[in-house]
């Protein structure tokens, strides 16, 4: 048997040597243990690997420094060239000028099983508030002590902690039947606070919150589960900050228990709060206490167990007040002290205010608010705790993490952790999340009031010059594509898609575009003027936003509801002191997935749209992993090529909002071209393709394509 050779050129910025980390042999063999190992240096940059007696190979190079490829695959010998190129001949043999070779055609399977699934630019994404999607167990319901809604007989209704994993089990065929292959939940480790249901408040990284569990539903439950039903897990990772509880068993923060906590003007025993009668401690406890921290100090450890009507009297050892007292110092039930925190666990420099918000070092090493407290990240304590955690639920099966307040980190800091992540499962797709309302284009102008060390494309890169994106190589982090989001505001929230190629123009400042996360709206954010409110523009304008995320590039994302114009036009979280959360974009969604309601649901022209969409782009290589190419726009419509030739997919795609389209592109490859919308059938010669597309719908030709996808609907016809 032949030994497969593989030749891998070092991509710019990369450090010497590299190294081959390999698994999945055939015919079967061990792989390699993490880093692998050397490859053989060749003349020009080129690095050389032959696997003995082999067919075929996955596998991973890197520089040892957090550069790495994509996971790889290969069945006969290749040449995967700096810009992620297969080719079948070396530079010497294919000369310069030589037409690029065609690589061959790679049979789809609908949709194959997780483990095969390597590159996460094949997956679309739905991002769900787990407390918020379906509730399976309504025995661990819970009630935050915030913002609690009660009917007109004064009886609280819609619990915070409301759908749980055994919900979402239930509900993943609905999932799955919209078309997409990954679900990112929002962060499942145990949290504290006096409004917790969304996950980002930390307490215990190393245990799942039993709100969200319930007998044959655990969080193991919930990955094989949606494995075997070919989805696969984003799980939600906070490492900037914790609660203001501290971490169990790690570190404490002082305040005194929320039990001995009595209004100004009521007295203890008489707080009527909902489920929180007599005091606001846990009224699911029978202690009522807020933690159970065993690091606490002796005289609260001494209470934990005892006293749940707060009424025996505490002294506060920091002023030597006695407490139950009305109206004593709030902030010493709910609030912290910068200055006395921890060193080993937190910053101690205040917390963010004003200008702070558009500075690196405050962002960096302030607090954000009174319950996400800034943890040190830098420190070795912190990393080996946090990494450790999650270590384990990637051990479970977790098949990709998303990450927190990004911009709270300073990049290096944030790549430990990342680069950790990946040596641990080799291959893993790692995003995260960095906030801005522009362009996010930082010390490169633009108009941005922010310098890059705090911007999305600064994270996916490793360069030095805030000027020069292009002064280092792939850091391997994606980010959340906020600068297309921000766009949305004055393009398909108003009816066009003029300016979108703009932001399609700055491309080139991220380490790789083609895996940025895209989408039209989520927990925080909406595009609207002000950014804060669920999508309110007409129907036709949504489909053809989702039409452009469907299309271009980057790895598209829905937020839960969207599918049906879900609180359409309400505020994404609570505004107004006496909000709830069913008047805001996280209401429940469940009453849409009774088995009473959900075919009503699947009706829903958006559903039908997604879903078809999700139809268009599994079977279309080059609208998964290609860049884009001779980008035009012109307010009624956006044209742009999608070149793929790893495997030798080629789409030009042609997009119409608002009213009928003429389409024409020049310069493409000649051939026979297939509409996946309509079925229609072009042959160019010349170099040059045109097409007519309807109102708020698209053409996507596609070379040697299969023709038509899916079924007409309103929006894709």
């Amino acid at each position: 048997m032949p030994d497969l050779i593989i030749h891998v050129r070092r991509p710019q910025g990369w450090t010497e040597p590299l190294h081959i980390h390999f698994w999945d042999l055939r015919p079967g063999r061990p792989g390699s243990a993490w880093p692998g190992l050397p490859m053989e240096r060749g003349a020009d940059g080129w690095y050389r690997y032959r696997f003995e007696g082999a067919e075929s190979a996955h596998f991973v190079v890197h520089d040892g420094q957090g550069r790495q490829t994509p996971d790889l695959h290969r069945a006969r010998e290749g040449w995967y060239g700096s810009d992620g190129r297969w080719f079948d001949q070396g530079p010497a043999s294919r000369g310069r000028g030589q037409p690029r070779p065609k690589a061959r055609p790679v049979p789809r399977a609908d949709l194959a099983p997780v483990g095969e699934r390597r590159d996460f630019r094949e997956e679309t994404i739905y991002f769900l508030i787990t407390t918020r999607f379906y509730d399976g167990d309504p025995g661990n319901n819970f009630f935050c002590r915030d913002r609690i809604r009660f009917d007109a007989q004064g009886k609280p209704i819609d619990p915070h902690w409301r759908g749980d994993f055994k919900g979402l089990i239930e509900r993943l065929d609905y999932i799955r039947d919209l078309g997409f292959t990954a679900i990112w939940i929002t962060p499942p480790v145990e949290n504290r606070s006096g409004l917790d249901y969304h996950g980002y408040h930390p307490y215990d990284w190393t245990r799942i919150d039993p709100r969200l569990e319930s007998p044959g539903a655990n969080y193991q439950d919930l990955i094989d589960t949606a494995h075997a039903k070919g989805i696969k897990v984003i799980q939600d990772v906070v490492i900037n900050h914790s609660c203001q509880f501290g971490i169990r068993g790690q570190v404490h923060i002082d305040h005194l228990p929320i039990k001995y906590y009595v209004p100004q003007g009521s007295e203890q025993g008489r707080v009527d709060h909902g489920p929180y009668q007599g005091n606001l401690g846990n009224y699911a406890w029978p202690s009522r206490d807020d933690i159970d921290n065993p690091l606490a100090p002796p005289w609260w450890r001494e209470r934990h167990q005892r006293d749940p009507e707060g009424r025996e009297p505490l002294v506060d050892p920091l002023t030597g007040e006695t407490v139950p007292k009305p109206g004593y110092r709030p902030g010493r039930f709910f609030g912290i002290d910068p200055s006395q925190l921890d060193p080993h666990w937190y910053h101690q420099e205040g917390f963010i205010m004003g200008g702070d918000w558009e500075s690196a070092h405050p962002l960096q090493h302030k607090h954000i608010a009174g319950d996400c407290i800034d943890l040190a990240t830098e420190r070795a304590n912190v990393k080996d705790y946090i990494i450790g955690a999650i270590n384990r639920y990637l051990d479970m099966g977790v098949d990709a993490l998303r990450i927190d307040t990004v911009k709270h980190i300073e990049r290096g800091n944030l790549l430990e952790y990342v680069n950790a992540w990946k040596a641990h499962k080799p291959g893993l797709f790692v995003f995260g999340e960095n906030l801005v309302k522009g362009y996010g284009w930082g010390d490169l102008g633009g108009g941005d009031n922010g310098p890059s060390q705090i911007r999305p494309w600064w994270y996916t890169r490793l360069g030095s010059d805030p000027r020069d994106p292009c002064s280092g190589g792939d850091s391997g982090f994606s980010v959340l594509d906020f600068g297309l989001f921000s766009t949305f505001r004055d393009t398909v929230s108003k009816g066009t898609y003029g300016g979108t190629g703009q932001i399609l123009s700055m491309d080139w400042i991220y380490g790789d575009v083609t895996k940025l996360v895209t989408f039209l709206q989520n927990h925080d954010v909406g595009p609207d003027n002000d950014f804060k409110y669920r999508f309110k523009g007409e129907q036709w304008m949504a489909a053809a936003a989702y039409n452009l995320l469907w299309t271009a590039r980057g790895i598209p994302c829905l937020y839960y509801g969207e599918e049906i114009e879900f609180m359409k036009g309400a505020p994404q979280d609570v505004e107004g002191e006496k909000d709830t959360l069913d008047t805001t974009g996280r209401a429940y969604f469940g009453d849409h997935l009774t088995d009473e309601r959900i075919g009503e649901t699947q009706a829903h022209p958006l559903y039908r749209h997604i879903r078809r969409l999700n139809q268009i782009r599994r079977a279309i290589p080059a609208l998964q992993k290609a860049p884009m190419s001779q980008v035009a726009d012109w307010g009624s419509g956006m044209s742009f090529v999608r070149d793929y030739p790893g495997e030798d997919s080629y789409a030009v795609v042609g997009l119409a909002i608002g009213s009928d389209q003429p389409i024409q592109v020049d310069g493409v490859r000649s051939g026979t071209y297939r509409d996946a919308v309509t079925g229609a059938e072009v042959e160019v010669h010349d170099g040059r393709i045109g097409f007519r597309v309807r109102a708020s719908s698209a053409g996507i030709y596609v070379l040697d394509g299969p023709g038509k996808i899916g079924e007409d609907g309103p929006y894709l016809r």
